[in-house]
């Protein structure tokens, strides 16, 4: 393997390597007082460690950087992992400022005893929050490391790992697609580490255009060999170098990667649960990710489903995760009857819910794990595409970002599925199809973001008690929020139904439109008034109601 530069990036300050020649082992281990790499906060910093001997079984062997923040003294522990030939990689991020030295313990004797510092300064990004974590504020919503609002809009991309795998220097696809994503308000990317391929019947529109098919390659494998002829006494590098790009590409455009490490019905080739094999995967990938901030850990995708794995396997890798996950990712299951049963083991809830009402079944799931945030990873609505290639229940656009609307209206946080991202097959440049019927509806969804930064979600708690025949959300300012349905006539009578019990303030209202992002102006709620929306029988609405001060 040559080392290329490219592969793990040098933004400025985004990613900063050492760009001259890789640090020797030996020569930096003789280097009195080594010169400090430089590395904003929150940002990540790849250190590339060279040998000279050839290590026996190195990509299970345990070496760890132990890193000190000379003010405080704080620790941390940072793995170091086999990166090919004679490279090691040392990734590292922090959400403290000063000077962190460092010394290399373990099982390879030429790092035994290495020791650097790293200088980590402020970071004047405003954009860079820092780690998706769980609000200090509120046991059902998340936040940012640095205290601000994250609102999850969730999007499911599961082959991002393949798109531009066949470029060895470059991810102009993966570039352009997220861009796309990333401009209408998503930024939280449900991902497979890898996949092979579906099992069900593909469009045979599909076969006129390979250049959307990313299924069934047998040339991207995370294990030596192929899927088809599988090796099990190795990895991959050059895979999960181009991973990394795919990772530091959702992390320089501030979305998490939600990244799921296994999954059992995509047709993978993998070695039996609790192998050697498996553990060298499971381990690898824990410790090469787990210092990018915007890493979310998710064990298995439809973890109990289709008769592989069962409760006691999953509860030893969320084990085996915790152990090793030294910069503190949230840690969740794509499995709701497992998250339910055990959710002391888990950050947070992930359902999959496919129900028509699903309001109720998410407010349900909401009280249930009152001091859980809930995360609805997928609700069966796969917005149709040029291909069908998975359609679920619910396919219209419209009824899609209505579940999407309704789950997060129960408090909860929810996920968007286009049929042409969803899976192997990726529109990569969705927006130039030469039919614009074909285009996804991603506009909807930049009206729902573009919502919830002037309304901040993690402020608002249903109230299913005042919905009448809409839908209610509330928060301490008396601020209301009222989905109602298209297919309403009116919502209610007078202004006694926004009334807060023993007051009579003034109040206005005004409506926003969920599928244009059209808002009216606010006006003052008369004794008597109608609530009809402007868009009746055009577009759901939301009814906002404020207090006047």
């Amino acid at each position: 393997m040559t080392f290329n530069l490219k592969s793990l990036c040098c933004f400025c300050s985004v990613m900063i390597m050492l760009c001259v020649a890789p640090v020797s082992a030996s020569t930096q281990a003789k280097a009195g007082d080594p010169v400090p790499l430089q590395v904003e906060k929150w940002e990540v910093l790849d250190i590339d460690l060279v040998t000279q001997a050839t290590t026996k079984n190195p990509f299970v062997a345990q070496v760890n950087a132990y890193f000190t923040h000379q003010a405080t003294g704080k620790k941390q522990t940072v793995p170091i992992v086999f990166n090919g030939e004679h490279h090691w990689l040392l990734r590292f991020s922090a959400a403290q400022i000063g000077d962190w030295h460092y010394q290399i313990e373990g099982d390879v004797p030429e790092l035994n005893g290495v020791k650097g510092v790293v200088q980590v300064v402020a970071n004047d990004d405003p954009s860079n929050h820092g780690a998706m974590v769980l609000s200090p504020d509120n046991k059902q919503a998340f936040a940012y490391e640095d205290g601000s609002e994250y609102f999850l809009l969730g999007y499911e991309l599961d082959w991002l790992f393949a798109l531009d795998y066949s470029n060895d220097k470059d991810t102009p696809k993966s570039e352009h697609l997220l861009s796309r994503i990333k401009e209408h308000g998503f930024n939280h990317v449900v991902m497979n580490v890898y996949a092979h391929d579906v099992s069900w019947q593909k469009d045979p529109k599909l076969a006129a255009h390979p250049e959307h098919e990313f299924g069934g390659r047998q040339d991207i494998y995370p294990f030596l060999g192929s899927n088809e002829h599988p090796d099990f006494s190795g990895l991959n590098v050059a895979f999960f170098q181009k991973l990394d790009r795919s990772i530091q590409l959702l992390h320089d455009k501030r979305m998490v990667s939600h990244l799921m490490i296994y999954v059992w019905n995509k047709m993978v080739s993998w070695p039996d649960m609790n192998s050697d094999a498996d553990n060298m995967y499971f381990d690898y990938v824990v410790k090469r990710y787990q210092a990018f901030p915007n890493i979310v850990w998710d064990i298995s995708k439809e973890a109990l489903f289709y008769g592989r794995a069962d409760e006691a396997y999953i509860k030893g890798r969320i084990e085996r995760l915790r152990s090793m996950n030294h910069f503190n990712r949230l840690v969740t299951v794509h499995d709701f009857n497992y998250c339910a049963k055990y959710p002391e083991q888990v950050d947070f809830i992930s359902t999959q819910d496919w129900g028509y009402d699903i309001y109720n079944r998410m407010l349900n799931v909401r009280k249930r794990f009152a001091d859980k945030v809930i995360y609805n990873i997928e609700h069966g609505g796969y917005e149709s595409a040029p291909y069908e290639v998975f359609p679920g229940d619910y396919t219209d656009p419209e009824v899609v970002l209505r579940r999407n609307w309704l789950t997060i209206f129960a408090g909860v946080y929810s996920t968007y599925y286009w049929q042409a991202n969803a899976w192997n097959v990726i529109i990569y440049n969705p927006f130039e199809q030469v039919d614009p019927s074909a285009h996804p509806k991603f506009s909807y969804f930049s009206a729902m973001a573009a919502f919830f930064e002037r309304f901040t979600f993690s402020s608002f708690t249903p109230v299913p008690g005042k919905n009448g025949s809409g839908y209610t959300m509330v928060d301490e300012q008396d601020t209301y929020l009222i989905y109602v349905s298209k297919d309403n006539f009116q919502m209610s009578r007078g202004n006694w139904y926004l009334m807060p019990e023993g007051k009579e303030p003034n109040r206005t209202m005004q409506w926003f439109n969920t599928l244009t992002g059209e808002m009216t102006e606010a006006s003052d709620i008369e004794k008597g008034q109608l609530f009809i929306s402007p868009w009746r029988g055009s577009a759901d609405a939301i009814l906002i109601s404020q207090v006047v001060e």
